[in-house]
């Protein structure tokens, strides 16, 4: 299975997952920094999702013009060269600018990267690829993050922006082995296509409601946890984070083997359960077992949808199908922060927490339903 372009792929994967956790924090910081405040903080993070989301829906068309050599090389560029900008970016605006590009750029890398796994994996191990794909996006996620903030307050912005850009732009040097036009029967499906196909919004609207809570667990347990803790909020977002890489790595093993619609609803309830912990702040115990279940369902969602929608559309519509699920992806972690903010503002952390979890709930109704969809070889 592990091919040679298969390594590339994750390889570059690992560079431009790098080169985003490592700027995610660091930017909103270094934007306030510079007299934007909290506001243009927030405006920082939310231009990049805005644009990340408008080139997902695009990316299969330009794959459909250009292949995956062209427009990977283009989305690498595009996330990595203006990260060179930013300590030339001494205002919003420019900031903002700079975080524009880098979206569209992250956007296009994404969709592209989990359609060259499903291109390049034989579709009986495709659960597994994709979990070894989620482990080369994974691992930023819980390394580089931290490290970026770390990285900033002790030697500087300009030194994290140069190494953000350095590890997407390495990512070139595998594209020469990478697919350049891969042959595919029948037409390219769009994205508008995919959306169509009733078999993909079942797994869609549980992936879209599990990253809604996702969204909520890395915004609200820092705010929620006792501000004397600050310690427990730091371990049980590095306990989710490293639970969901791990379990989205053994969800593809087991996935291959009974079918990725059999784990949708365990992985559900996982993590209803598990988003439950922080209305228990003052106990640190149930917080850190929260938190490593929900991370574990977290996991094992996010590779289960992904394979089954990859398995219910045609080799010519995986672009198109990736860049639904990052769609939801994005959509669902940025609307599910807003709107428990909005929430708890009434209720409180709590009763917050416990609506989240009835919430995740209801996507069992989807994912009891998940095995219906006809597979596509």
């Amino acid at each position: 299975m592990l091919t040679r372009p298969l390594v590339l792929v994750f390889a570059s994967s690992f560079g431009f997952s790098t080169s985003f956790y490592l700027l995610l924090s660091v930017v909103p910081i270094y934007a306030a920094s510079v007299g934007a405040g909290e506001a243009g903080a927030g405006l920082a993070t939310g231009a990049l999702m805005l644009s990340t989301v408008a080139a997902e829906l695009f990316t299969p068309l330009l794959l459909s013009r250009f292949g995956y050599r062209a427009v990977f090389a283009a989305g690498l560029v595009l996330l990595g060269a203006p990260a060179f900008a930013l300590g030339f970016a001494p205002t919003l605006v420019s900031i903002l600018a700079v975080c524009l590009t880098r979206g569209f750029g992250l956007g296009i890398v994404l969709v592209i990267g989990g359609a060259l796994v499903a291109e390049l994996v034989p579709s009986e191990r495709r659960g597994e690829g994709l979990g070894l794909y989620g482990v080369a996006v994974g691992v930023p996620f819980v390394v580089a993050l931290p490290l970026g903030v770390w990285l900033a307050e002790t030697f500087g912005y300009p030194p994290v922006f140069v190494a953000g850009g350095l590890a997407a732009l390495a990512g070139l040097a595998a594209i020469p082995g990478l697919p350049g036009r891969a042959w595919r029967p029948g037409r390219t499906v769009g994205v508008l296509d995919a959306s169509r196909n009733p078999s993909l919004l079942g797994p869609l609207a549980v992936f879209f409601v599990v990253a809604m809570s996702a969204g909520i667990v890395v915004t609200f347990v820092p705010l929620a946890v006792p501000g004397d803790s600050g310690n427990l909020a730091a371990a049980a977002l590095l306990i989710q984070a490293a639970a969901a890489t791990l379990f989205r790595w053994w969800a593809g093993r087991l996935g291959d083997r009974y079918g990725p619609a059999s784990l949708l609803v365990p992985a559900v309830v996982a993590s209803a359960v598990g988003v439950l912990a922080p209305a228990f702040a003052a106990n640190p115990a149930a917080v850190l077992a929260g938190m490593a279940l929900f991370g574990a369902g977290w996991g094992v969602t996010q590779n289960a949808t992904l394979a089954v929608i990859l398995e219910r559309v045609a080799p010519s519509g995986y672009g198109a199908a990736s860049a639904l699920w990052y769609v939801a992806y994005d959509a669902g972690l940025g609307l599910g922060a807003f709107g428990f903010g909005v929430v708890a503002a009434g209720t409180g952390y709590p009763m917050a927490f416990a609506l989240t979890s009835a919430l995740v709930l209801a996507a069992l109704a989807p994912a009891s339903r998940g095995s219906g969809g006809a597979r596509v070889r």
